[in-house]
């Protein structure tokens, strides 16, 4: 061998050590890590905490549903069904709720809280747990959602525990939607001698009764929950779940570089599309990519998220024209919904031509409830109606928005302009948005609304006049008398028919009155590696992984 050739060989035999090890790693990650099954994803935006008294996004509620369980669940179809409760009688008047308790139910052993025996959980622990949900020392963002728990002469919710296996809720009034309430992540059992000893810091030391329990939290790094070995479901066959050994989360907040990380298998999972990716993985009618279709199953559902405009109708300002129906009315026909659509999300998700209640709820009827198709001409007919023919003396409309959603407000800045209505945008932090939001200090703002529970209740509630800020999620300031009586009435019908029967009338009026510009209804979209399986959407895009599994 010639000396010029030595380093050639050098580098050629290094070439393939190079080449060899990366296989090797490839091997290890393919195996998911010695033969163990393991999930992974990431979290784009962070986890802060995985108590579930502050499960309120996406990102906390998704690991608090690995980690924990509540007295009831909701299937794919929105049915609730029994978790650690394995039964419940309503009283007649709607107002009392008793639970009958599973007795082989343990909270997790860990390496951070050692119980000196199994750990059962019973009614006081329930008890102490939706109490703590109260707990004005606590600050927990779910609070809301016992508003209509009674309360004892000392101002106690009446929270009670019959016995170990007996749990009793007390109502001031009958409340349909209130058992769907309690499969909100908040309502999960903790252990309250955890609590007490981490205080806190009991945010990064979950123990919960889930079908996996924390083994690793680097914060901003890697979050590895592993499996529970005693978790108490099992399948149709008798085999205890999870079937996973391992749920390992990252947090790589670039979007492309997640995409990457995804397309070179180090994930398994992606949720949703983005703006960066969505023409590289969908084609422009929304379905894959058919040079993906050997490595990549796409699944897709209706998502009960409403995406919209709304406005700030606080108020009596006679140069407001947000304050005129017929302006408000004239935005909405203004902009085509199908095209902004297929355009700007490749027609993942609806367009919103009906109400403010999404497709995907039992109360979603588009032939009674009419919203806005667009209309350029009828825009125009309700401008000079409004005082402001073809546009003029139109003050500009700011619109603010986040940057996630910054492309569908140009589009509706552009097609407005087109018949004369001026538009601006305001481009903001989405957690500045959301607190000018509920200050009322913008006039008009992009805004979500992701069912808490299934009932279309959640959606309208938005409008009641009752739950206008600080307290309430009435960000629009909308108040009408007769909206809110036929509300009130709502709430009054235990039939489920009946009741929703109500709830289209009250969406059309909502229709009418336009305090708000429905964009459209969201669709749950989940990106798979081929392998893995048992892990569709659903309706309120919760990850459930009990029965995920890996095919070798």
């Amino acid at each position: 061998m010639t000396p010029r050739q030595q380093p050639i060989a050098h580098r050629l035999l290094l070439c393939c050590i190079a080449t060899l090890l990366l296989a090797l790693t490839a091997c290890k990650r393919d195996n998911s890590g010695e033969g163990k099954m393991i999930f992974r994803y990431n979290e784009s935006s962070g986890i802060t905490s995985l108590d579930p008294a502050f499960a309120s996004g996406q990102s906390s509620i998704w690991p608090c549903n690995l980690l924990y369980n509540g007295l009831v669940d909701l299937d794919d179809s929105l049915r609730v069904v029994p978790a650690i409760a394995k039964s419940w009688e309503i009283s007649d008047d709607g107002t009392i709720y008793t639970f009958h308790l599973r007795d082989d139910v343990y909270f997790h052993n860990t390496s951070y809280f050692q119980f000196a025996k199994p750990r059962k959980v019973t009614a006081y622990d329930f008890a102490y747990s939706l109490g703590r949900i109260t707990d004005a020392s606590v600050a927990s963002p779910g609070a809301w959602i016992f508003q209509k728990v009674a309360r004892d002469e000392n101002g106690n919710p009446k929270f009670t525990a019959l016995n170990d296996s007996t749990f009793q809720i007390e109502l001031t009034q009958f409340f349909p939607p209130f058992l769907g309430i309690l499969a909100m992540k908040y309502c999960s059992v903790v252990p309250q001698e955890v609590i007490e000893h981490f205080g806190k810091e009991y945010r990064r030391h979950p123990v919960g009764t889930g079908p996996f329990q924390m083994q690793l939290w680097e914060e901003g790094v890697k979050l590895v929950l592993r499996k529970n070995p005693d978790y108490f479901e099992t399948d149709e066959n008798g085999t205890r779940l999870p079937y996973l050994d391992a749920v390992a989360i990252s947090f790589i907040v670039d979007k492309q570089s997640v995409f990457m990380e995804f397309m070179k298998g180090s994930l398994d999972f992606m949720s949703g599309i983005e703006a960066c990716y969505k023409d590289a993985l969908l084609t422009k009618d929304g379905k894959l990519q058919p040079s993906y279709a050997d490595k990549i199953v796409m699944e897709t559902c209706p998502y009960l998220n409403t995406e919209y405009l709304g406005f700030m109708l606080k108020g009596d300002n006679p140069n407001n024209p947000l304050n005129i129906k017929e302006v408000r009315q004239a935005l909405n026909y203004g902009f085509d919904r199908a095209k902004m659509m297929r355009y700007l999300r490749n027609n993942v998700g609806y367009a919103a031509n009906s109400g403010f209640v999404p497709r995907g709820m039992q109360s979603f009827d588009e032939n009674r409830v009419k919203g806005y198709e667009y209309n350029p001409a009828k825009a125009l007919e309700l401008l000079e109606k409004a005082g402001f023919p073809n546009g003029k003396g139109l003050p500009p409309i700011p619109i603010s928005t986040s940057a996630s959603y910054l492309d569908l407000c140009q589009y509706i800045q552009h097609e407005l302009g087109e018949i004369g209505i001026p538009i601006t945008l305001d481009v903001q932090q989405s957690a500045q948005q959301r607190q000018m939001m509920r200050g009322y200090k913008l006039p008009c703002f992009r805004g979500s609304w992701i069912c808490d529970y299934p009932d279309a209740e959640n959606y309208l509630a938005l409008f009641y006049s009752k739950n206008l800020q600080p307290a309430g999620s009435n960000y629009t300031h909308y108040v009408n008398p007769k909206f809110d009586k036929l509300f009130e009435v709502s709430q009054t019908i235990l039939n489920d028919s009946a009741r929703n029967e109500i709830y289209t009338q009250l969406d059309s009026m909502l229709m009418e009155d336009a305090p708000v510009i429905v964009l459209y209804y969201d669709q749950a979209v989940r990106f798979l590696r081929k392998g893995v399986k048992n892990c569709a959407p659903n309706p309120v895009n919760m990850l459930d992984l009990r029965r995920t599994y890996k095919e070798k």
